[in-house]
């Protein structure tokens, strides 16, 4: 099922892309209003997600590089592994690659991840996130259905 490693790279296209497009046209911390209750803020997040060990002193920087490297050679080993029938899980598993593998990159070459997309209900705002988180999350969301049965083939009911 490596065939779909085309939306892996579509995701981690999109992602880079978007990043540099935020952090070469506002400054950090601006915030530009889109619509009722989204904006794009741009923030350097060191943590992992919603910021988590983002104050750990930069030993976080490697750890999170290296899962980062771990999950996403387990991902690519198990994309080929699977059958032809496994389309909803090879799509779910390409997205989580490409998004680990975005997010890898800026650990990479930053230090943290530029995040920019900014969610928010009142004075309550969600976690600001990016494209590679959203690829993960609905890569997450993807598997979660497939484990519930979702695309897999219909038993005919009939027994031999």
């Amino acid at each position: 099922m490596l065939k779909w490693l085309w939306l892996s790279a579509l995701a981690l296209v999109l992602d880079q892309a978007s990043k540099i497009g935020i952090s070469s046209t506002m400054q950090l911390y601006e915030s530009i209003a889109l619509i009722p209750s989204l904006s794009l803020t741009y923030v350097h997040n060191k943590g992992a997600s919603f910021s988590f060990l983002s104050e750990a002193g930069g030993w976080q920087r490697w750890l999170f590089a290296a899962l980062a490297a771990i999950v996403s050679t387990t991902l690519s080993i198990w994309l080929a592994r699977l059958q032809k029938h496994e389309t909803l899980l090879a799509v779910a598993i390409a997205l989580i690659l490409g998004g680990a593998v975005g997010n890898l990159i800026d650990r990479l070459i930053y230090g943290y991840v530029i995040d920019f997309v900014d969610f928010y209900v009142g004075t309550w705002h969600f976690a600001i996130f990016n494209i590679a988180d959203a690829a993960i999350s609905v890569g997450v969301g993807l598997m979660l259905l497939e484990s519930l049965g979702v695309g897999k083939p219909k038993e005919s009911g009939v027994t031999q």
